[in-house]
């Protein structure tokens, strides 16, 4: 990609536990830093004092209300003209672990990865390339329970009520809607190791 051009920009959304977080991590093994600057929504979380609460009095993590928006998208606009940013890692809530010091350095390609990706990023019209990346509901509640059971040792009727009163309705109607506007959609029920080549092709040949 020539320089001083403005930046290709990929957005890549899908429901919690259609497997976002794995094939993000694989593309990013498989492309140079140079090349691709992945921009996580998941740091953008505004803290527990700051989320809404359900009528149980639960702090309600899955709207996009729940993100810090002004703040991502000042981000990304220091990105596209060039200049690094600096953040903290979101750590869920966990007090004990101060989170790692992130630098976004800018690249030909930025890539947003994050459930609300599409739902900031399309409306604007700052999306060149939009993904979505589908799994079978089943397949997304069991991934949901494993990673909040074991990473963030979430009790599973905590994990099952977020799923059902929080989670799935979002999903309804800022995730899944998106669906049928994306540029690219990644089926995931056994693997998404097809989408991954694609996608990877695609960014080698912009860079």
């Amino acid at each position: 990609m020539k320089e001083n051009k403005r930046p290709f920009i990929i957005a890549i959304s899908g429901g919690s536990g259609s497997g976002k977080t794995s094939f993000i991590r694989d593309l990013r093994d498989r492309i140079s830093e140079r090349h691709l600057c992945v921009v996580s929504l998941d740091d953008y979380y505004k803290p527990k004092e700051e989320q809404k609460v359900d009528k149980e009095g639960i702090h309600n993590f899955d709207l996009p209300y729940s993100f810090r928006e002004e703040d991502f998208m000042s981000d990304l606009e220091h990105l596209i003209n060039g200049e690094e940013v600096e953040l903290r890692e979101y750590t869920f809530n966990n007090r004990d672990k101060l989170g790692q010091r992130i630098v976004l350095k800018p690249a030909p390609v930025i890539l947003i990865e994050g459930l609300f990706a599409l739902h900031f990023l399309l409306p604007k019209g700052l999306c060149d390339l939009s993904v979505f990346i589908h799994a079978h509901p089943a397949h997304m509640v069991v991934r949901r329970v494993k990673r909040d059971r074991i990473e963030r040792n979430y009790p599973l009727d905590d994990v099952l009520y977020r799923y059902v009163e929080h989670v799935n309705p979002s999903f309804q109607q800022f995730i899944a809607p998106y669906k049928e506007k994306a540029d690219i959609i990644v089926n995931n029920n056994d693997s998404y190791l097809k989408g991954l080549a694609v996608l990877e092709a695609y960014i080698k040949a912009l860079c």
